[in-house]
Parts: structure tokens; sequence; C-alpha cells
């Protein structure tokens, strides 16, 4: 499987619908590196220009791939493995190139609908299961820039809840993509 994250810090929105930096938590770096080495995927990228968040997330990472949580929680030393901090979108898409000798295909996730690059998630699914490379985009804050998603080659159907309501944390939308991309659906 040649499935690839990245977790976009820049650009993406606030709720004032503004181009913003947002900063990297510790639970989002856990929560989709666990995520990403349960489901196989070969690398998580966080992305971000800040250099203090970079630090941050390098620091953090360190303590967990070779300090004493390294020790102390070998598990989680084991998914933090996948997880590598790059400070473009371009950059992760270099280093997902250089890996894997093809350009990866790119697939933004949105709360909202975009009809017309919409693809579902059986057509993923099929795109996994033919070996051929994925970047799955996700963003922090209130969601990608357009900047960003109009570089998708798609856009995955958003997660619909019950009444309308329709703000989850990226860690549980990553959760549920991931499960419905890599698990047959009803």
């Amino acid at each position: 499987m040649r499935l690839y994250m990245g977790l976009v810090h820049f650009p993406v929105y606030n709720k004032d619908h503004e181009r913003i930096a947002s900063a990297i938590t510790t639970l989002d770096l856990h929560d989709l590196a666990r995520l990403a080495r349960t489901y196989a995927v070969k690398r998580l990228f966080m992305i971000t220009p800040l250099e203090d968040q970079q630090s941050l997330a390098r620091r953090i990472l360190t303590h967990w791939q070779v300090g004493y949580g390294a020790r102390y929680n070998p598990d989680r030393k084991e998914a933090l493995q996948r997880t590598r901090v790059v400070a473009t979108l371009q950059e992760a898409l270099l280093v997902v190139s250089q890996t894997e000798g093809s350009t990866p295909l790119m697939i933004g996730t949105d709360a909202s609908d975009t009809k017309d690059r919409a693809i579902s998630y059986a057509q993923v699914r099929r795109i996994i299961q033919n070996n051929e490379v994925v970047m799955l985009l996700f963003g922090t804050a209130w969601g990608l820039h357009d900047e960003v998603m109009n570089a998708m080659d798609h856009v995955l159907v958003p997660i619909k809840g019950l009444d309308g309501y329709n703000h989850l944390s990226v860690r549980a939308a990553a959760a549920i993509i991931l499960d419905r991309l890599m698990n047959e659906t009803p």
C-alpha cells in the first residue's frame, strides 16, 4: 500500500475565513501517528512553515523516538517513527515522489460539499488497492485554504452527521475517513 497522509497547518482558514498558519498540537501529532500506524499509512507529514512549530514537533518526536519516551512506550515510538515534519506541501510531495518513483495522486478533505471534484470512499479505496501512490491531506483550524484545495486532484466527499452539525476535530475526521477507506462499508 502506498498511502501517505499530510496534516496541513498552512495555508488554512480561521473562523473568519482568513488565511492563517495554525499551531501544531501534541494531540494531533500523537493521535494521527497512531492512526497512521494502525492503518499502515507509510508516512504522516506534519506540514508547517513556522520554525518554532517545527522545532516543537521535532522535540516531541525526539522524546518519543529516541528519548525516555521510546523506552517508556515502545508502541508510541513505533507509531511516531512514521511522522516527519516538513515546511511545505511541496517538500512532502518531493519526499513521496522520491520514495515511490512517481508523483502521488493528491486527495484533499473538506467538510463542505465540493461536487465538482468529489470522489467517493469506494473510488479512493479502489485506487489504494490498485497500489497507486496517494497523498491524503487534512487541514487544521477551519480547513484547507483554496490555494491548497485548487492543487488537489480530487476532494473526498465530506463526512455527514445526522443533523447538519459538521465540525469534527481533524483527529476524529481522519479516523472515520481512514476506517472508511481501509474497510469495506455497506
